[in-house]
């Protein structure tokens, strides 16, 4: 067992073992398939290192995520999100990258120290590893865009892709930013998922468009950063945390 952080009741390690990987199978169940009582597993799994966020005063998984490591433009195209957006513009980069997925908090647990200790951990292997460019899908939950309007807006607005590594569509079944009014700012900031809210306050950038996801009944959208763009007020805030 590979212990990277701890602080307050929370550590963080990397997951060892099938039985680890079950775990965190079962709290995305919980959080992708409500009602469904089983895992969230896919083909991805044996390719991706998964986090796991735990209390250790209970013993309790509270939050996980996977990573997998993209070091060249053929890596990206293997990637999940590769499945559902045409990356070949931000492949052509061919940067080392990192694709960042399934990340799930355990019901009722509403602790900013959890996110934050989240993204530390990554800041570790991002450093490590020399990340330039971090992505991975912002999931909003269930299917039906009209809940998600003002939130799209924003997004359109504000953080859409720089055209020379804007995805463009793959998928079938998606939801293309409209301009919509009128815009209610507040509304559109409260419909946010927190782990979007992170990527865009860091300077993440996003698609033209939310893929329907109908078995996760979610509607995500694809979401990159890169690296170098992060204030160094928050560089130094993901160093700290990842002390």
């Amino acid at each position: 067992m590979t212990l990277m952080l701890r602080k307050g009741r929370y550590t963080v390690r990397l997951a060892i073992g099938p039985g680890d990987v079950e775990t965190c199978q079962r709290l995305r169940g919980a959080s992708f398939l409500p009602g469904a009582e089983g895992l969230d597993c896919d083909a991805f799994d044996p390719l991706c290192q998964h986090v796991m966020i735990e209390d250790w005063q209970t013993g309790h998984l509270v939050c996980c995520y996977r990573f997998m490591l993209l070091p060249d433009a053929a890596a990206v195209a293997r990637s999940y999100a590769a499945q559902h957006y045409d990356l070949s513009a931000l492949a052509a980069q061919n940067r080392p990258m990192m694709e960042m997925g399934r990340f799930c908090i355990a019901g009722g647990r509403l602790d900013a120290d959890i996110i934050r200790m989240a993204w530390g951990a990554l800041a570790q292997f991002v450093t490590q590893h020399e990340i330039e460019v971090l992505f991975g899908c912002s999931s909003f939950s269930g299917t039906d865009p009209a809940a998600y309007l003002d939130a799209f807006e924003l997004l359109r607005r504000k953080y859409a892709a720089p055209s020379d590594l804007a995805p463009r569509p793959h998928a079938t079944d998606i939801v293309p930013f409209a301009p919509h009014e009128p815009f209610d700012r507040a509304a559109a900031l409260a419909q946010l998922p927190p782990l979007l809210r992170s990527y865009l306050s860091m300077g993440g950038w996003v698609s033209d468009h939310a893929v329907v996801d109908h078995q996760l009944q979610t509607l995500h959208v694809f979401t990159a950063l890169d690296v170098a763009a992060v204030p160094n007020a928050r560089v130094k805030s993901l160093m700290a945390a990842a002390g």
